[in-house]
């Protein structure tokens, strides 16, 4: 059995990724991992802004979300008793969630399917399929579709003594198991 000791939670605040930060907690707790929220401000997006804008005003709410979305995985890890510690870096964020977990010599990155969507996704492409693709650490993908008012439906229970459930007995659970894919080699 794979044992995990370092996870990330690359995480953005988007609806639905308290989901993500339950379920990395969940499996630190299992696995006895630390846990490595990580923000990443994308500071490339602003570029076009006019020299008028007040860089030092958009910073600080760049900032501001950071610290709330890392907050989630915070209180997922208290909820599970689980070491954790928080990041903010600045860059785009397919490398750096990568380089981060490369670096940082962890085991698992734990991320959503999907953070901030519509047009974005369409013109930038999906962060969570750049992370798959280029990193040669394994990644798990949590569906967040539907947003974050499910969080304690799938939240993750860890069983006394961890052994393996039985396969799903309810369609809300085999739902749950279906929304999680996970890819052990980055590859397509």
């Amino acid at each position: 059995m794979v044992l995990y000791d370092r996870i990330i939670v690359p995480i953005d605040g988007s609806a639905g990724s308290e989901r993500v930060a339950v379920h990395a907690a969940a499996l630190a707790a299992v696995h006895d991992a630390e846990l490595h929220g990580v923000y990443v401000v994308n500071a490339g997006s602003f570029a076009g802004l006019p020299m008028e804008s007040s860089w030092e005003g958009l910073d600080d709410m760049l900032r501001a979300d950071a610290e709330s979305a890392l907050d989630q995985v915070e209180r997922a890890a208290e909820s599970q008793g689980v070491p954790v510690e928080t990041h903010v870096l600045e860059g785009t964020p397919s490398r750096e969630i990568v380089e981060f977990a490369e670096r940082g010599g962890c085991d698992l990155i734990v991320m959503g399917t999907h953070g901030r969507g519509g047009i974005d996704r369409l013109l930038l492409g999906s962060v969570a399929e750049k992370v798959v693709r280029a990193s040669k650490v394994p990644v798990l993908t949590v569906r967040i579709e539907g947003g974050g008012d499910d969080a304690d439906e799938f939240a993750v229970e860890v069983p006394d003594d961890a052994a393996p459930e039985s396969p799903a007995d309810s369609p809300a659970e085999a739902d749950a198991a279906a929304d999680s894919t996970a890819t052990a080699d980055g590859g397509e």
